[in-house]
């Protein structure tokens, strides 16, 4: 499609007023703390004519997304003024450039390194230089310029998932665009004409290049929102991936048993932790383009409520309060709440094998066996071999200590406020480039997860929303191990139920053939 200057120029109604920004002035790259506190400084510009080219794709468009008529004029979003930036862990924001009223950004995809976790390095597909790419973050009403080069050794192309646009740049190679060969540069252009988390990635090749990273996250803040917003916005892409034991490059041809599930393409203990301070409104804002897997999201200590999905707002009175919200694939759920409980608050997809790395499939089950024999057969031919999980998968990522006394003693570990490095749990050895199953180090032992799990940090008091490092609960307000007097003072008597199940497990079988009224 075509776009003439002045039709441009139409769509965005420029009009400077105050002191304008320098053209070509640029929005620098920051981490996601640091970009809580930028600021820009653009001038105010009127925006959107009345016969718009743009606006005719949605004339008459009642969108449940969209909290100004399309065609008002406003000025380019900026935060602060218009919205609180959103938080990415273990990820940036796309920075962007102000040229006349439009906010024109640069994406690259290629191949980068990636870290999943420490010791777990991969080759992967990506926008300028990670997987995901860069955070998109604009305003409702905003004229927006993306500019899209291919450094991939194949073909690609972008679809905006989720936004309203015009037909030419949804970015379906084939469909909507011819693809954009290796070397070029293509440019999407449109107004956001909604506000909502919605989400970016290859439609070319989708197996392939979705499989190995080519996707980010793109938020779009309301102009008048209706709600307060919101201390705390969170934003946390769901992913899965196959990469074997000693392998540098994810399989994108599995469509089941991925071994490695990742938050924001960070597995346990990796991810970052989301801090909050009590009292903040928190948001969290979750994506899924996975292949294959839906995530059942939970939090502990907190309950929350769906506010919107990736089609807008959900009404007030559609909502209820969950624990736990499903994020299906190719899905967005965004949920909010008070961080009112402080504590150390586990954050994860509630099916078990999604917070494990790495996990194998196709080995036999060896719970209750003892196959010690064979292990002494098969270390000489496989140093370090260890059988896996024949009491349990816990034992797996126990220390010594937790696997002997039990005793539940806080840990101190200087230096390790969270997450943990790769061998230091005790646990079996692993292969070259390769992580253990699950466990990271903890305030009492080694946490017993991996994959999609973060910890949710509220705190009392905060100098800043930089790690606080481990919960310091109140005296009295840690399980523990009961005391003979806690037994005796309330009647359980442990010894006497242990004789029971063994007295059950002795009972003779009941002769059906004498019962009553069994015919045979």
């Amino acid at each position: 499609m075509k776009i003439s200057r002045r039709k441009v120029v139409a769509a965005s109604g420029a009009v400077i007023a105050g002191v304008a920004l320098e053209r070509g002035s640029v929005l620098a790259q920051t981490t996601h703390e640091e970009h809580q506190t930028q600021m820009l400084q653009p001038a105010p510009q009127a925006r959107n004519g009345p016969d718009s080219h743009w606006i005719d794709v949605a004339k008459g468009t009642q969108h449940p997304a969209r909290t100004i008529p399309p065609g008002e004029a406003v000025p380019p979003g900026e935060p602060g003024r218009d919205y609180n930036p959103v938080i990415t862990p273990n990820g940036i924001t796309l920075p962007f450039k102000l040229i006349d009223g439009v906010k024109v950004f640069h994406l690259v995809a290629e191949e980068v390194t990636h870290e999943f976790a420490p010791g777990l390095k991969v080759k992967l597909w990506g926008f300028n230089g990670r997987v995901h790419g860069p955070t998109i973050e604009a305003v409702e009403g905003d004229l927006i310029r993306i500019y899209v080069t291919n450094k991939l050794p194949e073909a690609t192309s972008v679809h905006w998932h989720g936004i309203i646009l015009p037909n030419g740049m949804d970015g379906v190679g084939g469909l909507n665009q011819r693809t954009i060969r290796p070397g070029e540069t293509f440019k999407y252009e449109y107004p956001l004409l909604q506000y909502g988390t919605h989400m970016y990635h290859s439609h070319f090749d989708e197996m392939t290049q979705m499989g190995l990273g080519v996707m980010g996250l793109f938020i779009i803040h309301p102009r008048r929102p209706a709600e307060p917003r919101p201390d705390r916005d969170f934003a946390i892409m769901l992913s899965e991936w196959d990469v074997k034991p000693g392998a540098y490059r994810p399989d994108p041809r599995v469509f089941a048993g991925f071994n490695t599930l990742t938050f924001n393409a960070k597995s346990f203990p990796a991810t970052e932790p989301l801090v909050a301070k009590r009292g903040d409104r928190v948001r969290i804002r979750l994506g899924n383009l996975g292949a294959m897997d839906h995530h059942p999201i939970h939090l502990h200590g907190h309950s929350f409520w769906v506010t919107q999905s990736d089609g807008g707002l959900i009404p007030t009175s559609a909502r209820w309060p969950e624990t736990t919200v499903l994020v299906s694939v190719g899905q967005s759920r965004t949920v909010d709440f008070v961080a009112d409980n402080p504590g150390d608050w586990a954050f994860h997809c509630h099916m078990t094998h999604h917070v494990m790395n790495q996990m194998g499939h196709e080995g036999p089950n060896l719970i209750g066996v003892d196959p010690h024999k064979l292990s002494q057969a098969v270390k000489p031919l496989i140093p370090g071999f260890m059988p896996m999980g024949t009491s349990g998968m816990g034992d797996m990522s126990q220390t010594p200590t937790e696997r002997g006394s039990g005793d539940n003693m806080r840990m101190s570990m200087p230096g390790m406020a969270h997450g943990g490095m790769h061998g230091d749990s005790g646990a079996m050895a692993v292969p070259k480039n390769s992580i253990a199953m699950m466990g990271g180090p903890g305030p009492y032992g080694t946490i017993d997860m991996g994959g999609m799990l973060a910890v949710f940090k509220v705190r009392e008091k905060l100098e800043s929303y930089a790690d606080p490092g481990w919960y310091e609960p109140p005296a009295g307000t840690v399980a523990q191990v009961a005391s003979e007097q806690d037994l005796q003072r309330d009647g359980i008597v442990i010894n006497a139920q242990r004789s029971d199940r063994a007295q059950t497990a002795k009972s003779p079988k009941m002769d059906h053939m004498n019962m009553p009224g069994m015919k045979h």
